[in-house]
């Protein structure tokens, strides 16, 4: 017989090693741990991670939370860090979608109560994994576009699965265990869009719950408990029947599986929102740019879009911070003040919102009813002097067609971790993950005591 999808995902996490792997694939995953670690440093300063820690703190673990002097136990801690590393929108893009967020606290959370050491090597499969199988979740469920334009946001939903591939190979899980761990992660999937009417902090919150879901899911499951066999078939209460309809693509679960490594696809942020503004955000910084533009020289800023771009990115509210940083406005109008969108034209090194811009009148959005959901939007610049210059960006910056440098990337690191830490412990924990399946690295779990403080 042919082996379920459940199982041939299952045969994959616990099969993959290392060796298996192209050199792109992981020196991608170090750089993506890299950049969620410190995304999640950063976040450790955020309201958000303040009050999940302010909630989860009583429950002493060995697990540290980024950032902090608190160590707690692992569900706790894979929450916390969850929240943290989406608390201020600069983690990747493009995986469960926000599959850093996600897996790598689960990971590491996993790694803190392993019964072995655990390698550089074993922690960056795993973390290949957990981007794989989130990825797979989402493309089974349609797509980005069609799963999250019904309301779902993916990484709730699709993330816990993510989660619970990487926690089982850190863990060594046996193949039926984790079918299992699969299936149990289902049960921790959920995640509504909701939160873009009012900027409510639940984004941030997806990302903790579907971290601490996969990696209970993992533990569960590694301690006996079953999971539904079932969960990726078409039948009554199935994953795809229930969350994507007619919209389910089964196959995307195993189509090329084991070769075409879904990290690659993944996306690495210059900017500290919405991955739906980057686009955008490049279009305006290359006509200032190109055109010698300050804030002065800029009359007005219009901006062609999809309907799907507008429903997520379109708001123009500014009271909260979450809802800053979906807003494509406010992304355009923090480029016109502050000549960036980065970590610093929304909270400054406090942690403390930036005031609103006034520059945001200025930003005009079109609806394009004919515009694809997925076709990024065209930016016209009108100068002071009547001039206009039009641009559309088709490959954002830090996206797979449009890379970011490994020099970019470090040096975002150190920007977000230096908040946190002074520079000689920044650099510090840089070479030990871009070191860390080198020869004599030894057990991973030394980042630990790294990301504490």
């Amino acid at each position: 017989m042919t082996p379920s999808p459940l199982t041939r995902l299952a045969r994959l996490i616990t099969d993959t090693t290392y060796d298996h792997l192209p050199e792109a694939t992981r020196r991608k995953a170090t750089l993506h741990l890299l950049d969620t670690l410190g995304a999640g440093l950063a976040g450790a300063r955020s309201e958000e991670a303040g009050i999940a820690l302010s909630v989860l703190g009583g429950e002493h673990g060995e697990a540290p939370v980024w950032g902090t002097r608190e160590r707690l136990t692992p569900r706790a801690a894979a929450l916390v860090n969850g929240v943290s590393s989406h608390a201020y929108e600069v983690d990747d893009t493009g995986g469960c979608d926000h599959s850093g967020a996600v897996v790598v606290p689960a990971a590491l959370a996993a790694a803190a109560v392993a019964a072995a050491p655990v390698s550089g090597a074993r922690l960056l499969t795993a973390i290949v994994l957990g981007y794989d199988v989130g990825r797979r979740m989402l493309e089974a469920c349609g797509g980005y576009e069609a799963h999250n334009g019904a309301g779902w946001h993916s990484t709730g939903t699709c993330g816990p699965f993510g989660a619970a591939a990487a926690a089982a190979h850190v863990l060594g899980l046996t193949t039926r265990q984790t079918e299992a761990a699969i299936g149990l992660a289902s049960s921790g999937s959920a995640g509504l869009w909701a939160f873009v009417h009012d900027g409510a902090m639940t984004k941030r919150l997806h990302a903790g719950r579907a971290a601490e879901s996969g990696l209970l899911a993992a533990r569960m499951a590694a301690a006996g408990m079953t999971g539904p066999s079932a969960v990726l078939d078409d039948v009554w209460g199935g994953a795809l029947a229930t969350y994507a309809g007619k919209d389910a693509q089964p196959g995307a679960l195993t189509e090329e599986l084991g070769s075409n490594w879904k990290i690659m696809r993944s996306s690495l942020k210059p900017y500290a929102s919405c991955r739906g503004t980057h686009s955008s955000v490049d279009a305006l910084l290359a006509v200032m740019a190109d055109r010698n533009l300050d804030a002065d020289d800029i009359a007005a800023v219009h901006v062609r879009m999809s309907p799907f771009l507008h429903g997520m990115c379109g708001g123009r509210d500014t009271a909260s911070l979450a809802a800053a940083q979906l807003s494509l406005p406010c992304a355009l109008a923090a480029v016109i003040t502050h000549g960036h969108a980065g970590l610093e034209a929304y909270v400054d090194v406090r942690g403390d919102r930036v005031p609103p811009y006034a520059a945001i009148e200025r930003i005009e959005l079109e609806v394009d009813e004919a515009m694809a959901a997925d076709e990024e939007p065209v930016v016209t610049v009108t100068g002071t002097d009547g001039r206009r210059w039009s641009l559309r960006v088709d490959d954002p910056s830090g996206s797979p067609g449009n890379p970011l440098t490994e020099t970019a990337v470090r040096e975002k690191f150190r920007g977000l971790a230096g908040r946190v830490f002074p520079e000689e412990r920044v650099r510090a924990l840089e070479e030990t993950v871009l070191g860390l399946a080198g020869a004599g690295a030894g057990d991973a779990r030394v980042l630990g005591t790294f990301l504490a403080l």
